[in-house]
């Protein structure tokens, strides 16, 4: 699938969530998948006292962090705009699919392969997509299961696949996201893309889960 035309080279994330949000409109059923934190552990939840809820955790973050008014994260980081210091992170908290796949914390700035910056840039277009479309699940949080028809937006995490993958002249970012899209296509195709919806989990995970998010694909 490719960009809409435009003279400009690269995708801004408000250009990216607008685009997606016209594509989901259509009756083509679409599974989207996201590179970068849809929520935060239950310690964050638990040290703002914010309900173990996924809508209401949008609300609240896009308040102090509102990136989708255009806004560099690194400007919010140091206090010349927004409220981020009453919503401040740990890097020591982990959610339970992070800790699955062995990724790095959302709140873990200034290191590679780090996913901090693109989480606390993209959620609120989390919120912008969610405001702007109707009947797009955003799984766990919409549910575990899909219903028929449909159309879905999943966290997911290249490192799961993207040495499944010849590279060829890709670069990085583009063979991420390739390998991503393809290791979904190809799931889709031979059956086995539905049982990664329903990830292992005991009753605690469970819960966690589904105010924390989980990485499609995590076991």
């Amino acid at each position: 699938m490719q960009p809409p035309p435009s003279p400009r080279k690269y995708w801004t994330r408000r250009g990216i969530a607008e685009w997606l949000v016209g594509h989901l409109s259509e009756a083509q059923p679409t599974l989207v998948g996201i590179d970068h934190g849809f929520s935060f552990p239950v310690p964050y939840f638990d040290e703002y006292r914010l309900p173990h809820e996924w809508p209401s955790f949008l609300d609240d973050f896009q308040k102090h962090w509102p990136t989708d008014e255009d806004i560099y994260v690194a400007f919010l980081r140091e206090g010349f705009c927004g409220n981020a210091a009453a919503r401040r992170g740990n890097a020591r908290w982990r959610r339970v699919t992070e800790q699955r796949a062995r990724a790095k914390s959302v709140f873990h700035f200034d290191v590679q392969g780090t996913v901090a910056n693109s989480t606390h840039a993209g959620i609120p277009w989390l919120r912008y997509i969610r405001q702007h479309t109707a009947g797009v699940h955003f799984w766990p949080f919409d549910g575990w299961v899909i219903p028929s028809g449909r159309s879905v937006i999943a966290e997911v995490y290249p490192s799961l696949w993207n040495r499944a993958f010849a590279k060829g002249e890709r670069n990085d970012h583009q063979q991420d996201a390739f390998s991503i899209a393809e290791w979904m296509r190809r799931s889709d195709l031979d059956g086995t893309l539905a049982k990664f919806f329903t990830p292992n989990l005991d009753l605690a995970e469970k819960k966690a889960a589904e105010a924390e998010g989980w990485i499609l694909g995590v076991a």
